[in-house]
């Protein structure tokens, strides 16, 4: 682990030399790529540092415990466990930004939920997770963008697509990919049973122009009239718009907004997501599973997290972590949720880094 550690060191110094040559500073395609390698490089390389000193300070301590001065080595004796301590806790700070880190991690997301088994119940707990996760961003102070909604029965909805666009956003909400259920007595039933339901969720990174390349002669763009309950038109001009691109059969519709040009805008964001998810998941299917065993297809088995009523709890099966409390976690409490997620993924990342 040190061996890497210097060599990062060595290059961050090499990087701070390089940026300060005026024929870098010149070419500004160069400068920002070396500014960007140096900016990840820096918290690693000033945990190194720290810890550097901290061992420096521990070695030196131990060796005057081992003073023949009484008094002397009393006062190091003394000192030695919170030198100890905090030699520790920097090691662990080092392993951590040692840590590979998913070049997604700090983008804005959109968010797909769509509704599985369970007919009625199954739109209604879309909405709910719809707001659990407008209420997260809420919170947060993130911004929230919808993008389009399709209407289910009994006023739930059938499917949603939103932006939330925050720096980190994705690293926040990565996890919640997968088949969601939730477990209650529908409205509908007359004799109290439980029902069981299900949604998937879809986080996909937000892509830029420059990261996912769109030739204008793929795409078929159409525009219509935004329909509201019942096919009612909302808007007297044709505003909603709904891009396809051809060489992968993929679409997206955006008609929340009254402007046909805001609305090709939000599409187009959303077909850069799902292109760049496209290219991810074949990246990811060379080591991992494939989208269908991350996002699953609704179905009641194929689940990362229940959400019980009548037990008033929520589980996350991938961690084995239950919560009880459900009405803060649907009013978008989901921190604790969040937080043990990252936290196991990084514990696991950190035992593969370190095998």
């Amino acid at each position: 682990m040190f061996e890497k550690l210097q060599v990062v060191a060595q290059r961050f110094d090499e990087l701070e030399k390089l940026l300060a040559q005026p024929e870098v500073a010149s070419d500004v395609v160069r400068l920002g790529r070396l500014a960007k390698e140096r900016a990840d490089l820096a918290s690693i390389v000033h945990a190194y540092k720290q810890y550097l000193e901290a061992r420096q300070a521990l070695e030196e301590t131990q060796e005057l415990a081992d003073e023949s001065d009484p008094e002397l080595a009393t006062l190091a004796q003394e000192e030695l466990p919170r030198l100890i301590e905090r030699n520790a806790r920097l090691e662990g700070d080092v392993k951590g930004a040692l840590l590979p880190r998913d070049p997604n991690d700090e983008r804005s997301v959109i968010v797909e939920i769509r509704a599985g088994t369970g007919g009625d119940e199954a739109d209604l707990f879309v909405a709910d997770l719809y707001r659990m996760y407008l209420r997260f961003a809420q919170r947060k102070g993130w911004k929230v963008e919808l993008a389009s909604t399709s209407e289910g029965g009994l006023g739930g909805i059938k499917e949603v697509v939103f932006q939330v666009d925050n720096r980190g956003a994705y690293r926040h909400l990565k996890h919640e990919s997968g088949g969601h259920r939730v477990q209650r007595v529908p409205v509908t039933e007359a004799q109290g049973r439980i029902h069981t339901s299900a949604a998937t969720v879809a986080v996909l990174p937000q892509a830029d122009e420059v990261d996912v390349q769109i030739k204008p002669e793929d795409l078929r763009i159409d525009i219509f009239h935004a329909g509201g309950a019942g096919g009612q038109n909302v808007n007297k001009v044709a505003t909603a718009v709904r891009v396809v691109h051809l060489p992968t059969g993929i679409t997206a519709v955006c008609q929340d907004e009254r402007s046909q040009h805001k609305n090709r805008q939000k599409a187009m964001t959303v077909m850069r997501a799902r292109l760049l998810e496209r290219e991810l998941q074949e990246q990811r299917a060379k080591t991992t599973a494939s989208r269908r065993a991350q996002v699953g297809t609704g179905e009641r088995s194929e689940k990362v997290r229940t959400y019980n009523f009548p037990q008033d709890r929520v589980t996350d099966h991938r961690i084995g972590l239950t919560l009880h409390g459900l009405e803060e976690v649907m009013d978008g409490g989901l921190d604790r949720l969040v937080e043990a997620l990252i936290e196991d993924e990084q514990t696991r990342l950190l035992q593969e880094a370190m095998d």
